[in-house]
């Protein structure tokens, strides 16, 4: 399944079955590299909150996990941001960019590959983020980012989603051995990309943007 460029498209990331984010991004390329997504400034994105309105950083992740939790819709308020999803990696790679659309770094994020699902009106990607991330400058200096965040919840199998401990810091490790080769994508491509100002900025998410996650084998 491979989506057409200029399509909108859903990243959906999943935790046990529940939806903890949903960001609408256009689809700028889809082909043998991976796939392209862009997530404009102030696009209306939903994400997970406890009922009186805490994030997870808000609580100790037991806490978290343990509170009843609902959907609220709310605004993408960072500069507009490049998703970058090879295709069958454990990682994502997004371009962060300045409020001039700048290109300033790049954010690994380590997660479960992304799997796709098309339901004709509304398709998307269903990722597991497993926390641990990597934070990359364009000289390819780089630096683990929320190890505290990953071990914390590492002490709490019952409740978390990551399996493999080892897997995660060993595909970080292989995308670093990328970061300090400026192999692709860290070797330029896409840090000089402005996204086309006609562009609608999404402003609702469509119908079916909480259907079930999907399942994984």
């Amino acid at each position: 399944m491979r989506f057409a460029a200029g399509r909108l498209i859903l990243h959906r990331d999943t935790h046990h079955g529940r939806i903890a984010f949903v960001h609408p991004g256009r689809v700028i390329s889809d082909d043998e590299r991976g796939l392209l997504i862009w997530v404009a400034r102030d696009s209306v994105i939903a994400v997970e909150t406890t009922l009186d309105g805490l994030f997870p950083r808000d609580l100790s992740f037991v806490d978290w996990m343990t509170t009843e939790k609902a959907p609220r819709i709310a605004g993408w308020k960072g500069p507009g941001v490049l998703r970058f999803f090879p295709p069958g990696a454990n990682h994502s790679v997004w371009f962060f960019r300045d409020d001039q659309g700048d290109f300033t770094n790049w954010y690994v994020n380590l997660e479960e590959a992304a799997v796709r699902w098309d339901d004709g009106d509304v398709a998307g990607i269903d990722v597991i983020d497993q926390d641990l991330d990597i934070v990359a400058t364009p000289d390819r200096a780089w630096r683990w980012k929320d190890e505290d965040d990953f071990a914390e919840r590492l002490a709490s199998p019952e409740h978390y989603w990551v399996p493999d401990e080892a897997a995660v810091w060993a595909e970080g490790r292989r995308v670093i051995e990328s970061i300090e080769a400026g192999a692709f994508p860290f070797d330029g491509t896409w840090t000089d990309f402005r996204p086309d100002p006609s562009w609608p900025v999404p402003a609702e998410l469509p119908t079916g943007w909480d259907r079930p996650v999907v399942a994984r084998s």
